[in-house]
């Protein structure tokens, strides 16, 4: 940021030159991800299956979307029917405690996203459940616009969120992992899927795609076998 605002000013002619271009940054230290196993994403959905918040589990594995943007999604981003779900906004938590519904993170994070047929069911019946519920607690609950409610209508803190998410592992009796590690499981598993990064890139809202490789960069390392493997039997057939 500082360099793009010294930049601004040789433009205008306050500097001669950008200082900040004669400096070497310092290495940035990048943490390695741990995403939920394939097999671990499986029994955590099985425990999730009954959960009254089940949807929710499923939007994030199957879509990788960040915690504010799953909590801010209404039910005017989600068309059931042709089976795509909009990225429009974020719930965020304010420094006092309180809500915010504002915009995604990047110009990049506002995107369309088909769902999976599993995701259109689990909405589905996320939606009837909330119209019961709405139905039986009439004037107490509020009318909210918001896909994923408390049982009295009101947004979900984040925080809670997050304690939801880790009782689903203990419930599983699964690893404790991030709730931010179910975005990454969602990638690690659609590259090893063999879905192409730049598509990874797309689903996830990266606003670049050097975000996604050097991210998931150990998922790339587990797939090099298997394509220099493939290659190998490609031209030496005879050998294989």
């Amino acid at each position: 940021m500082l360099r793009r605002a010294l930049t601004v000013a040789v433009r205008w002619g306050l500097l001669q030159v950008n200082p900040a271009t004669m400096v070497d940054p310092p290495p940035l230290a990048q943490r390695e991800v741990q995403p939920l196993t394939l097999t671990e994403a499986r029994v955590l959905m099985t425990a999730a299956a009954n959960d009254r918040l089940h949807a929710r589990w499923v939007v994030g594995l199957s879509l990788g979307l960040r915690q504010g943007e799953v909590l801010g999604l209404q039910w005017s981003d989600v068309e059931l029917d042709a089976g795509r779900l909009h990225v429009r906004r974020s719930l965020r938590r304010q420094p006092d405690g309180t809500l915010l519904l504002t915009a995604t993170k990047t110009s990049r994070s506002n995107r369309v996203l088909p769902m999976p047929d599993p995701l259109i069911a689990a909405l589905t019946e996320h939606q009837a459940r909330q119209a019961e519920e709405s139905a039986l607690l009439g004037a107490a609950r509020t009318d909210s616009a918001f896909v994923f409610t408390t049982s009295l209508g009101t947004p979900i803190h984040p925080r809670n969120d997050y304690r939801a998410f880790q009782g689903l592992l203990k419930k599983s009796g699964l690893r404790r992992v991030r709730l931010h590690d179910l975005r990454h499981t969602a990638a690690s598993l659609l590259l090893a899927q063999g879905v192409a990064p730049r598509v990874v890139m797309e689903i996830l809202g990266h606003s670049q795609i050097s975000i996604t490789m050097n991210t998931y960069s150990h998922v790339d390392t587990t797939l090099t076998e298997d394509a220099t493997d493939r290659l190998g039997a490609a031209l030496w057939p005879d050998e294989s």
